[in-house]
């Protein structure tokens, strides 16, 4: 990948900020935008804003739009087909939808699987949904040496009674990355579904739904340098055969049964303009189908992301005073994602991030809602974690800037 090339495309990482430019190191949270995404979004809403199903040309286009979103979504993730993916304003809203219907028929009994590892809307939506049925919720804990899923203790868990397994691809928190497609076959060993929230891996990996076999997937493509705009794939039997709670009229064609009110359009143009976007970091000719150039361009970033992986665990070694919490092994990068979880010794994450800040360097503090894994950790009640992001358009050269300010922060 041409990085110095691509970061031209990104209007924020070209802007000056007080004679400075700007380092975003806080990817996790949510990326930078390409021009192309923002062009799409105001090409629709300035000359095609309607809804579906008018008799006229910008409702048409809008009915294309829509059609032309699922597809690109389908794409992403390898969905059997584009009416598999349903739309909304984010990710969890999604979620609390969704295990408000996938839960219709719990009873006292039936039990529920979530992870330590997880964002709470992967959580607390199904304990939630669990607690009006009189459900039970098992948590899996995390191996705390490198933060990833203690897979004995979910095998100690899964049972004829486990309805629902939900879990992350990715913890948005540590970067460590979750054996998904062994879940999945143990989980549908006893009869249970599972969910998988894919925010977080879903701006570093390709994802294939049917090699993972998974029910559910979620993901939000804020993440991956489009709009705040959430989308779920599901299965067809599932989106078929569940009920979803829905406004009368509209409660029989799929996807549009799971979605509710009328979807932000401008949002599904530039999530299209985004996958383009990713695509286009293959390189290959538009003459292969977009599936195939989001494979390599996948590739492509990954082994970009790694490289800055390493780099990154290398320079933490010069400091005996940060602590990591997730994958330190680069012999191991390929099973975490760039995004490190640190604390100072004798520091407050908020006092690092503000510090960082007042250089323009962009980073997070606190649990961001990782509850689980920051209370297993011991961090939760004082500040949770430093959380460092790194996505495809950062580099070496950013990462050095932020270790210079490690240095001062730490020796001065």
């Amino acid at each position: 990948m041409q990085v110095s090339n691509l970061r031209q495309q990104f209007p924020a990482l070209m802007q000056s900020v007080d004679g400075h430019a700007p380092i975003f190191l806080d990817g996790p949270g949510g990326s930078q935008v390409p021009q192309a995404v923002l062009d799409a979004m105001a090409a629709y809403l300035g000359l095609y804003n309607s809804n579906l199903g008018g008799a006229f040309f910008s409702s048409d286009k809008t009915v294309e739009l829509v059609a032309n979103a699922r597809q690109a979504a389908a794409d992403l993730v390898n969905s059997e087909n584009a009416e598999q993916i349903v739309f909304g304003p984010n990710m969890t809203s999604l979620t609390f939808s969704f295990s408000r219907a996938l839960s219709r028929d719990w009873r006292p009994g039936d039990e529920v699987i979530v992870t330590n590892a997880d964002h709470y809307s992967n959580v607390s939506s199904w304990q939630q949904a669990a607690e009006d049925k009189g459900a039970k919720v098992n948590h899996v804990r995390i191996n705390e040496r490198d933060c990833t899923l203690d897979y004995e203790h979910f095998d100690s868990l899964l049972n004829r009674n486990t309805k629902l397994v939900a879990v992350t691809y990715a913890s948005n928190t540590t970067g460590s990355i979750n054996n998904i497609k062994y879940i999945v076959e143990q989980a549908h060993k006893v009869g249970a579904l599972v969910y998988v929230d894919a925010v977080h891996f879903a701006p570093h990996e390709l994802i294939d739904v049917q090699a993972l076999n998974c029910d559910f997937l979620a993901c939000s493509a804020y993440k991956f340098f489009g709009p705040h705009l959430g989308l779920v794939y599901g299965k067809k039997q599932h989106l078929e055969n569940f009920t979803p709670y829905k406004v009368e009229p509209a409660k029989n064609v799929i996807p549009g049964r799971w979605e509710t009110g009328t979807l932000s359009f401008e949002a599904l143009a530039g999530f299209i303009a985004a996958v383009e976007y990713i695509a286009n970091l293959s390189g290959l000719d538009k003459a292969q189908s977009r599936r195939q150039r989001l494979t390599m361009a996948f590739q492509n970033s990954k082994e970009h992301e790694m490289a800055l992986s390493r780099y990154f665990l290398t320079r933490l070694n010069e400091f005996p005073q940060i602590t990591l919490f997730g994958i330190d092994d680069s012999a191991r990068v390929e099973q975490r994602t760039p995004t490190f979880a640190l604390r100072f010794d004798g520091i407050e994450p908020r006092t690092v991030s503000e510090f960082l800040g007042k250089q323009h360097i962009c980073v997070w503090d606190g649990n961001f809602y990782a509850q689980g894994l920051c209370e297993q950790l011991g961090v939760l009640d004082n500040g949770g974690v430093v959380r460092i992001g790194c996505m495809h358009y950062n580099t070496v050269e950013e990462l050095d800037t932020l270790f210079d300010l490690f240095d001062k922060l730490l020796n001065n």
